[in-house]
């Protein structure tokens, strides 16, 4: 049985009331410089403006906090031979500690949510916004792959 509307509706609700708790805390404190520090680990080097782009920030906000990184030994910053104005962040040992840190801090937090839950319901909600996450990217995929815009189809406006 496909779900209907009211359906569809409340699990939007409930998904943008939770994605909007998440990105408060993303974009302060400690999960935000866990992003950050995810980014540089996943990328290997990464550039400011890589980490502010895919996080959907402004640039002068990734810099004060790779900034604070660097002074607290978390990560390296390496001039960009190819372009002099913009750097390569790595991490380093204590970078990637403060990761493993940061990881723990977070599971635990996510572990006091659904403490009262059992382990099937806990797996069952992973199964699904699996599915959900990949259902998301095919329809980004198709719509990505039509020829180009509504607007562009429409015929010309005779004037």
């Amino acid at each position: 049985m496909k779900p209907t509307s009211e359906d569809v509706a409340q699990m939007a609700g409930v998904l943008t009331r939770i994605s909007r708790g998440i990105e408060r805390a993303r974009r302060r404190g400690a999960a935000s410089t866990l992003g950050i520090l995810w980014m540089i680990a996943g990328a290997g080097r990464i550039r400011p403006s890589e980490i502010a782009d895919a996080l959907d920030v402004h640039q002068s906000s990734i810099t004060r906090q790779v900034r604070a990184l660097e002074a607290a030994g978390q990560v390296e910053l390496t001039a960009d031979p190819r372009d002099r104005r913009s750097c390569f962040i790595t991490l380093t040992d204590a970078g990637r500690q403060e990761l493993a840190r940061l990881n723990l801090v977070g599971v635990g937090r996510f572990a006091r949510f659904v403490a009262d839950w059992d382990a099937e319901e806990v797996q069952t909600l992973s199964r699904l916004l699996l599915k959900l996450e990949s259902s998301i990217a095919e329809v980004h995929q198709r719509e990505e792959s039509r020829d180009g815009r509504d607007w562009q189809k429409r015929p010309p406006v005779e004037s």
